[in-house]
């Protein structure tokens, strides 16, 4: 049998690599999504006070760390049984919708957008930031910077740290923003909800309107029709901050809504002995394995995740996105993977428009930031949405506020299923006859690349003993000895 690695791949923030093994006629017989690192932050807590747990996590990694430090905080609250002032809720999203807009620009430039606006076949030096910027002009390149630059301004602003931000804390925030500072928030808003509307307007110059990207993101290789997941608002619309977590079924009806303390209800979690990356299914439907379809328990939270689980944008431009979306790419829900590169964007839209609208609220900069925590601590659960997906905090502490045990699903662990399906159908479409490219690789590649996978957040997992290989080569690098422990997969004990 023959054996394909993309090691590492590429354009994603963490290590990781695809083994792709061909049967004999050179045609796919299995492909796997491996995952090496481990990082462990779910134990390497415990012992900690409960109050550490939003400056903790927060540096799990320097690309989302605000999805932490917001999902922890909102646990914290949870613990303390506390009521956030509605300023405190306030700052809070606004600095998570700045957070977002520029997330959600470094991937579509940086990461994800060098496979459309240079070509998924171009040379693999030319498929970058710099290959973009030659493409679409430096001009568009100082946009990106600047969008970039002025959101971590704001981060600092509200965060206290324009990386790694502290101010959220149980009860609220640390400190309250000046009318001055609102109204420079504003200002960068209105600049963002611009950047917004340009970056839709080069999506649709640059890849709706090219006939072969259009089959591409359409084509069979690239679509698989799962459950999806996101937090919604009162009316169902999406929300990153707050609400409840809403899935519906392949054909869009709703199969449940929960709030984030009965997440246990109906999340539950796998685990394989070749990735320290954890694979949650719903527990109502079951693991029945690396299988898509309505019997699979496999479910998605991206962006395109909380568009088809939503029932539309709480912001008007984006809600007129939306609807463009979905009457071009012929209703809901949308199963074309590649199509999340679109509602990635829509999305930065919503967080552009959003954050003009909490920073026009007079009451943001209210000095009543802070409510003080009285109760004595127990267990909390907090979500939010992260870029990347559905992120969920839960712990367990003692009457002191100890922790005793903590439990993290992020958003790229959701995804582990769905991308190993979507790089399994990627392959097995791309490749045949043993025939393989550069440009074939890259496009196996893109079917994970859509998911903007984090992998220093999501490593979790540790299957019993440590899955291990050591290869002993003499001074010539001839292999002298291969040594290799490994376990059998099981499922992971309920927390």
């Amino acid at each position: 049998m023959t054996r394909i690695s993309i090691d590492p791949i590429t354009r994603l923030e963490g290590h990781g690599k695809i083994e792709i093994f061909l049967d004999e006629q050179g045609n796919v017989a299995n492909c796997y999504f491996q995952v090496p690192e481990l990082r462990g932050f779910e134990i390497f807590c415990v012992g900690r006070p409960v109050e550490e747990m939003p400056f903790l996590t927060s540096r799990i990694c320097g690309v989302c760390p605000e999805a932490h430090l917001m999902a922890a905080a909102k646990a914290c609250d949870a613990v303390y049984k506390v009521e956030v002032p509605p300023a405190g809720k306030k700052l809070r999203e606004l600095l998570y919708m700045a957070f977002f807009v520029t997330d959600h620009t470094t991937h579509f430039y940086a990461l994800g957008g060098p496979d459309f606006v240079v070509g998924p076949e171009a040379p693999a030096a030319e498929r970058n930031i710099l290959g973009v910027i030659a493409k679409v002009g430096l001009e568009i390149g100082g946009q990106v910077i600047d969008a970039r630059k002025r959101n971590h301004q704001v981060i600092e602003m509200i965060g206290g740290r324009p990386v790694h931000p502290v101010a959220a804390i149980p009860g609220g925030m640390t400190h309250p923003i000046t009318e001055e500072q609102r109204q420079q928030i504003v200002e960068i808003a209105r600049k963002n909800v611009e950047f917004g509307q340009f970056t839709i307007s080069l999506f649709h110059d640059v890849v709706l309107k090219n006939t072969e990207y259009v089959e591409l993101i359409t084509s069979p290789g690239y679509t698989q029709r799962t459950y999806y997941m996101g937090l919604v608002d009162e009316n169902n619309h999406v929300n990153f901050y707050d609400g409840k977590v809403r899935v519906v079924d392949p054909d869009g009806v709703e199969h449940c809504k929960y709030a984030p303390h009965e997440y246990r209800e109906y999340i539950a979690e796998h685990v394989e002995p070749w990735s320290y990356l954890k694979f949650p299914y719903l527990k109502k439907v079951g693991w029945k394995g690396f299988v898509d379809g309505k019997d699979s328990g496999v479910y998605c939270a991206t962006p395109l995740s909380r568009l088809n689980a939503a029932d539309g944008m709480a912001t008007p431009l984006a809600q007129a996105e939306y609807e463009r979306m979905y009457e071009i790419l012929g209703g809901k829900p949308v199963h074309h993977t590649l199509a999340t590169h679109w509602a990635r964007i829509i999305e930065l839209l919503y967080a552009a428009e959003r954050m003009l609208e909490l920073a026009q609220d007079p009451e943001i900069t209210s000095p009543e930031v802070r409510a003080i925590p009285k109760a004595t601590p127990s267990e909390g659960v907090g979500i939010v949405e992260a870029p990347r997906g559905t992120l969920t905090h839960h712990y367990i502490t003692d009457e002191n506020g100890i922790l005793q045990r903590a439990n993290l699903i992020v958003g790229t662990t959701n995804n582990n299923a769905p991308i190993s399906i979507s790089i399994r159908k990627a392959a097995q479409a791309l490749i045949r006859d043993g025939q393989v490219s550069d440009g074939i690789l890259n496009k196996i590649e893109m079917a994970f690349r859509a998911y903007d996978p984090c992998l220093s957040c999501a490593t979790h997992s540790l299957p019993g003993q440590m899955p291990l290989e050591v290869i002993v080569r003499d001074h010539k690098g001839q292999v002298v000895r291969h040594l290799s422990q490994y376990v059998a997969a099981r499922e992971l004990t309920q927390f």
